[in-house]
């Protein structure tokens, strides 16, 4: 597809509302509140509050949240590295440099904290991909390049997250269900969000909305994935405009069934 022909898919800036395209995908962006808690706060969630001593100028709390984000940006580095069947609680509390007891304050066993490592990256990566469309608004063109760039380059540039997100998730069952099913629901919700604000007249095909949202989704999950397992052997760019494709495509099937009807 010729630039020229990509230019005549994008609609002016008439057609975006701004403040709507950003109340929505921020929407989207929130991060999700079902994330794992630490085992002390969830089983002190009912309980009494009191006053907790200080300790370098932190409470109880405060500390406990701050070895569990030890833990998990040390499972990013380990998982990443070397794979999560490679690995254990030890190296685990090796590279945050706490003892094993931390470990268990958190998490009760390797799955779990897999799993928030796991939702973290995609917290992460929906952010970005949220920031650099909305950057980009109302050009369409331009915001669909952005948002996939912000997805691509957080794979190139991070093997570790490529590895988490791509492979070992795939291996680790305690993923398999609820929480896979979740993350692909935020990501399916994200991009309908976006199709709706570029579609303002196809409200009454919401049903079908929600399915070419899913059906992108899946589309681009597929080649980044592809693309990760090959050691990102193909060119940036081919792997871009194969993922652009599909959004353009449908934008023009839109486009000239709303003309037609018109």
């Amino acid at each position: 597809m010729t630039s020229k022909a990509l230019k005549q898919l994008t609609p002016t800036s008439d057609s975006l509302d701004q403040k709507q395209l950003e109340t929505t995908l921020e929407q989207s962006a929130t991060p999700d509140e079902s994330k794992p808690k630490g085992k002390d706060n969830a089983n002190n969630s009912n309980k009494k509050t009191t006053p907790s001593r200080q300790f370098k100028g932190m409470s109880l709390e405060q500390r406990q949240n701050m070895r569990r984000e030890k833990l998990i940006e040390a499972g990013l580095q380990a998982y990443g590295t070397h794979g999560f069947f490679s690995v254990t609680v030890k190296d685990i509390c090796r590279e945050a440099k706490l003892t094993e007891r931390y470990f268990y304050e958190s998490f009760k066993r390797s799955e779990e904290l897999f799993k928030a490592v796991y939702l973290n990256l995609l917290d992460d990566i929906q952010r970005k991909i949220v920031e650099a469309v909305m950057q980009k608004s109302p050009d369409l063109q331009q915001m669909i390049t952005a948002g996939l760039s912000a997805l691509l380059n957080s794979l190139r540039d991070d093997p570790r997250t490529a590895r988490i997100l791509f492979v070992d998730a795939v291996l680790v069952h305690e993923l398999h269900g609820d929480t896979i099913h979740e993350s692909h629901a935020r990501f399916d919700q994200t991009i309908f969000n976006f199709l709706n604000i570029v579609f303002p007249d196809q409200q009454e095909n919401k049903s079908q909305i929600s399915l070419i949202a899913s059906g992108l989704n899946g589309y681009v999950v597929h080649i980044a994935m592809r693309w990760v397992l090959s050691n990102f052997k193909q060119p940036f760019e081919q792997v871009l405009e194969a993922c652009s494709l599909a959004y353009l495509g449908i934008y023009q099937q839109f486009n000239l069934k709303s003309k037609s009807q018109g």
